[in-house]
């Protein structure tokens, strides 16, 4: 470590959530190097194991080598002061998750206007960030839809690629009709099931859909995904209750509209909650109205408010030092 530091010989080193390298970290205080923790945070289940005897006294004394940490939420700042981090290291900017970049290459582009044109006027919802046995729920939800609206066009995102190649090949031994993304095949009339095997390109998916069901979230165990980039795009967003610590960006936003996230327990209650969109046009506007304002207002303003932070905090003291 400290020849990579020797090599690099950085004034300044920023990690994100909760990369605590204890060599780093170590060897960063050393020599002198400005340390700082964006966007930190810890699970309930590493803050248990960092409190414990063991642990604690390694954890405090890391944390103590840092000249800033902002935390995700109040909460979040809450878990970092019992861990001992010293109070007037902790500042809060927003959470960065909410900085949604929309910049693509031109090809990115025409692909995506591409699949508009494909999909038409035919109904359309999709469900991203999907963990394994969560398909099951979506494509019981999917043959619940297309009994009523016979043209649907499910957008099926697994969190893993490959589990995407997996959902394809199964509904092809069962007959379905289905097109996959890294083939570069084609949503033709007869089409209900578009799965999306490639990495890179959700935040570009959410605007061919009025309705995003945000998975990670549907069983125990799990803790959730972002759910900004969707109501970033205007769509109706809805999820499971198993969010982890995304919850406080659930919270904000239902905090400043109530119609922002809809929280659904399970395949009845998600297929209930579609039909109702799909039939209710002013409902579903309403829902997309209220994800991208809530989006919005909490978005304002956090690169400006962290990078403040930061330059006051570690920057400025770190240009200093590179004269």
């Amino acid at each position: 470590m400290d020849a990579f530091l020797d090599y690099w010989n950085p004034n300044a080193i920023m990690l994100l959530e909760s990369e605590l390298w204890p060599n780093l970290i170590m060897a960063s205080s050393r020599k002198g190097i400005l340390l700082a923790l964006l966007n930190a945070r810890v699970s309930m289940k590493s803050f248990k194991l960092w409190s414990s005897p063991v642990l604690f006294p390694l954890i405090s004394l890391l944390l103590s080598k840092f000249s800033l940490i902002i935390p995700l939420s109040s909460m979040q700042a809450i878990h970092f002061q019992l861990l001992q981090a010293p109070p007037f290291i902790i500042n809060f900017a927003g959470d960065l998750k909410y900085v949604v970049e929309y910049d693509a290459s031109k090809e990115e582009f025409r692909s995506i206007d591409d699949l508009k044109v494909q999909l038409g006027h035919r109904k359309v919802w999709m469900a991203s960030s999907i963990h394994r046995g969560e398909e099951e729920v979506m494509l019981g939800v999917h043959k619940v839809l297309k009994q009523v609206y016979p043209d649907l066009v499910t957008i099926i995102v697994p969190r893993y690629p490959q589990h995407g190649k997996d959902i394809a090949q199964k509904l092809q031994k069962e007959g379905q009709h289905v097109a996959l993304r890294s083939q570069h095949q084609r949503i033709v009339p007869g089409r209900n099931i578009y799965v999306v095997d490639t990495l890179g390109e959700l935040r570009h998916l959410y605007r061919l859909t009025p309705i995003a069901v945000i998975g990670g979230s549907f069983f125990p165990g799990l803790a959730g995904h972002n759910i900004s980039e969707a109501a970033a795009a205007g769509c109706a967003v809805l999820t499971g209750y198993h969010v982890g610590h995304f919850s406080h960006m659930l919270r904000e936003m239902q905090r400043l509209n109530p119609l922002s996230v809809l929280q659904v327990a399970g395949k009845l209650e998600l297929e209930e909650a579609i039909l109702k969109f799909f039939s209710d046009g002013k409902v579903l506007e309403a829902r997309q109205t209220a994800s991208k304002q809530a989006f919005h207002a909490l978005s304002n303003g956090i690169i400006a408010n962290a990078w403040n932070v930061l330059y006051f905090h570690v920057l400025k003291q770190a240009l200093l030092k590179g004269r």
